[in-house]
């Protein structure tokens, strides 16, 4: 059934795409914990600011906390940044060199358009990645810094914007809205069969 094989290609692409990201989140953790083991370098900034506030205790102390949750905030958008730029390098290379991505190639099917291929494979690789991660990375990176009303509906806008890219894949047509943006559509492969030799006539057969 096409539309389950498309399912289990984007199963099998979005697997790859959980595991840079849990690889980044290790990253990004390991990241933050280092500013702990600095303590002692922010803390003779701290001290410093301290003895210069002329007493304004709180206020150096508000800074110092600042600047810690300024780098974890920073460290965060980062990985999310370079998630999403990951994931649509990983679309663009699949599909401008060989026309499907590793989920599509393990289930037989294949992007093809009747344009240049690196530029709708640009243009397909973009809506992909929005479509499914970099709207999501974006309300994540609203929640880490606080926006919570922003977030919520960068949320609400992100599972829109999938729904539309997905559910067009159930039509007759079978074309994301990725695949109309781009111009391309999604085929099997086809597996070719051995054409059988024509028997061999004989003298006494022709005769």
């Amino acid at each position: 059934m096409p539309k389950l094989r498309r399912a289990l290609a984007w199963l099998v692409d979005f697997s790859l795409v959980v595991a840079l990201a849990s690889a980044l989140a290790v990253l990004t953790f390991h990241r933050v914990s280092a500013l702990v083991t600095d303590v002692p370098e922010l803390a003779t900034r701290g001290g410093f600011d301290l003895l210069t506030s002329r007493g304004d205790v709180l206020d150096a102390s508000q800074d110092l906390g600042l600047s810690l949750w300024n780098k974890s905030v920073l460290y965060v958008e980062q990985a999310f940044g370079l998630l999403v730029l990951a994931v649509f390098l990983y679309q663009w290379a699949c599909l401008s060199l060989a026309g499907r991505t590793v989920g599509k190639a393990l289930v037989g099917l294949k992007v093809t358009t009747d344009s240049p291929r690196r530029v709708r494979a640009a243009r397909r690789a973009a809506v992909t990645t929005v479509a499914d991660i970099a709207v999501y990375a974006v309300a994540c990176v609203l929640l880490v810094e606080g926006q919570v009303v922003l977030s919520v509906l960068m949320w609400a806008v992100a599972v829109v914007l999938f729904l539309l890219n997905a559910l067009p894949v159930l039509s007759p047509g079978r074309r994301s809205l990725a695949d109309r943006f781009a111009g391309t559509s999604v085929t099997g492969i086809g597996f070719s069969r051995p054409v059988a030799a024509p028997p061999v006539r004989t003298a006494r057969a022709a005769n």
